[in-house]
């Protein structure tokens, strides 16, 4: 937790990128999906980043998912990194 900025879309968005599916106790469905890991990399890359859309779309409501990006992690073999561009929606008043 950071001591200032917590309610920041994009923070909040970035935590929801390093938050494992199964991790939150009372949510279970929080989070992204790992069961894709032992698939072939471009099968696993293609649903990471689709779940990866969903997930913020259901848990982050004032962003719009731009682009995601997921690689491999030329450090850890069977890793993947996650890159989101996402873009805060603006406030609208009723």
């Amino acid at each position: 937790m950071l001591s200032k900025g917590n309610s920041n879309p994009e923070i909040c968005a970035g935590n929801l990128l390093k938050t494992q599916r199964g991790e939150v106790p009372l949510d279970r469905i929080k989070g992204i999906l790992s069961s894709s890991i032992d698939k072939p990399a471009p099968v696993a890359a293609a649903e990471i980043a689709e779940d990866t859309e969903w997930m913020l779309g259901a848990y982050e409501p004032r962003v719009r998912v731009d682009d995601v990006d997921v690689t491999q992690d030329a450090d850890q073999v069977g890793c993947y990194v996650i890159n989101a561009k996402v873009t805060t929606k603006e406030a609208t008043s009723s």
